[in-house]
């Protein structure tokens, strides 16, 4: 597989970096990186830092530093002020960021290996709809999007009580990309809290004494804390693993469908909402495989192989 990753940095975005490292067989052609969880300013050198701890290689590509049209509201509230839930055990960085945009590399890399890519999207499209528009061709050359984002039961995670934060921080930019890609698979807001770890298995993961399971421990726990303590929630939650984990072993999927999918732009209540056509009112493509059944045993184990 040739990958893209295009990332925000923040702490579950670390854990599928992790992932995507740790597997073998992948060729990890780029990181391209852009403002969410927080600014890119430190979504930067936090992917510098994985690659660091990781003892692994890529080029990392810096993108747009804020959403297409509306102010930018930032998750450090979840991924602690530096996005990687105030990670302490930074190492000296040796590796620097590309010269080239992070918009101009996914251009020339789709050109190069047009028709081979997965791209995997794990924090707001602004970088992707940027490049929609600088080639109305480059959806073509991807073979695989895949994306986190979005809900499809209307229980979001933001002010927006309807959106999920990577749609909701940049709805034109979603808009752009779902127009425009003729067919992309969606992990949505829901589909993650009904797939998360159970306490016991995420304690587990963290009890794994090697570079990677010390590094996934050290990050993980302040929101795992903010879990437990303010939501009550029953399991660890893993949005953007869960997302890299259908791109590197699709068959972890066991439920999905294609639908016609948009985004809300003007509603006082509902901008950023996934508008999703279930019944196939609109005479709109299926442009959308939303996932909503994953074998969470199996993404179990693809984290016990990466971190061990």
């Amino acid at each position: 597989m040739k990958l893209i990753i295009d990332t925000d940095a923040g702490v579950d975005d670390a854990q599928a970096i992790l992932l995507a490292l740790a597997d073998p067989a992948l060729d990890l052609l780029a990181i391209t990186t852009v403002t969410g969880n927080v600014h890119i300013r430190q979504v930067n050198p936090n992917v510098l830092t994985i690659l660091e701890i990781m003892g692994r290689d890529a080029p990392v590509y810096a993108g747009i530093e804020r959403p297409l049209v509306q102010p930018w509201e930032d998750a450090a509230e979840f991924h602690g002020g530096d996005g990687l839930g105030n990670f302490r055990g930074r190492p000296p960085l040796r590796r620097g960021i590309e010269a080239e945009h992070a918009v101009l590399a996914l251009l020339r890399l789709a050109r190069e290996y047009a028709g081979e890519l997965t791209l995997v999207a794990l924090g707001p499209l602004t970088n992707i709809a940027a490049a929609i528009r600088l080639d109305p061709e480059f959806p073509a050359r991807i073979k695989d999007f895949i994306f986190m984002g979005g809900t499809i039961a209307a229980q979001g995670n933001t002010p927006i009580v309807t959106a999920e934060y990577n749609i909701y921080t940049d709805p034109e930019a979603a808009y752009i990309t779902l127009e425009a890609f003729p067919r992309s698979t969606m992990l949505s807001w829901e589909t993650t809290v009904a797939h998360g770890f159970a306490w016991h298995k995420f304690e587990a993961l963290c009890a794994i004494d090697s570079v990677a399971g010390r590094f996934f421990r050290a990050i993980s726990q302040e929101a795992a804390q903010r879990l437990r303590a303010d939501f009550g929630s029953p399991a660890y939650l893993l949005p953007d693993p869960l997302a890299m984990a259908i791109a590197l072993r699709p068959d972890i999927m066991r439920e999905s469908a294609e639908y016609a999918v948009t985004v809300e732009l003007n509603g006082a209540k509902t901008r950023g909402q996934t508008v999703i056509d279930y019944l196939g009112r609109s005479g709109q493509p299926r442009n959308c495989r939303i996932v909503t059944k994953l074998d969470i045993d199996s993404v179990y184990a693809l984290f016990v192989q990466a971190l061990a």
